[in-house]
């Protein structure tokens, strides 16, 4: 998750917008043809960042849901042919940027970067198959997790009113229960990753699947500001599930105390002497 979102992050926003910014030094790039292969890497590791997520959150769903299926699919080996398969379809998928573009840079903030020839623009074929694709992501996959992720919160919630009735009976209440504290994390947490991307991508998605609509059968257009701030919020969505899902592992947070303490260690362990 972590690879796919820097991947964003270099792609998307730094190689893509630089040209931007400094139009004046980069306009050898309208004359070079390599604009529709950088789509088609932005889209698919954009593609990537987003499905990541979902399997991350299967893995989730399965190890808190189906104790018996965990010791078989929660390995390392199961996780690196899912994401292997992520990455092929990911990457299959977006091929068809590389036919709905062109070679040459717009240098323009927008989720189309590359000119667009007015055969394509007005294509409904063409604008069928970009429909399709902002369904399926980040729609289904959105869909993916929000559903997991109630079903985990359901199981959850379940089993921990189990455990109290069980704790009630044995007169246990007052003692601290390290499991329902686990449990209540992990609800925030899943909560916390639902919320983050149906807010961060919504606009967007919203957005894109309107603009397309507008070639297919309505003629009512958005304000354009809309596009450019789900654009940015689209972004933004590809560094907080990884984050989200750091900062909520205690072993994550004992490592980060343990560095931000190191500098200063030597320092007190001179003033103890």
């Amino acid at each position: 998750m972590a690879a796919a979102d820097l991947l964003v992050i270099i792609l998307d926003l730094i190689l893509r917008h630089i040209p931007i910014i400094y139009r004046e030094y980069f306009l050898f790039l309208e004359s070079i043809p390599v604009c529709n292969i950088h789509a088609v890497l932005v889209y698919a590791v954009t593609d990537c960042s987003v499905w990541f997520t979902v399997t991350f959150t299967i893995d989730r769903f399965v190890a808190i849901c189906f104790q018996k299926l965990k010791s078989k699919y929660c390995t390392e080996k199961t996780a690196a042919v899912d994401l292997g398969t992520v990455t092929v379809l990911s990457c299959l998928k977006n091929i068809t940027w590389y036919f709905i573009l062109t070679g040459y840079y717009q240098l323009v903030n927008e989720p189309w970067f590359c000119w667009v020839t007015t055969r394509v623009y007005d294509s409904r074929v063409w604008a069928t198959i970009e429909l399709l694709h902002y369904i399926l992501t980040p729609g289904v996959a959105f869909m993916l997790i929000l559903l997991l992720n109630a079903f985990t919160v359901r199981h959850i919630l379940v089993n921990s009113r189990g455990r109290r009735r069980l704790r009630a009976q044995k007169h246990w209440e007052s003692r601290r229960d390290p499991e329902m504290e686990s449990r209540r994390k992990s609800i925030i947490l899943l909560l916390s990753i639902s919320a983050s991307f149906i807010l961060l991508w919504g606009m967007f998605m919203i957005y894109s699947i309107w603009f397309r609509m507008q070639q297919l059968l309505i003629s009512v257009y958005l304000p354009v500001f809309l596009g450019e701030m789900g654009f940015m919020l689209q972004l933004l969505s590809c560094c907080t599930n990884t984050s989200i899902y750091a900062i909520t592992q205690t072993q994550y947070r004992e490592q980060l105390k343990n560095m931000l303490k190191y500098p200063f260690t030597p320092i007190v362990k001179f003033m103890q002497r």
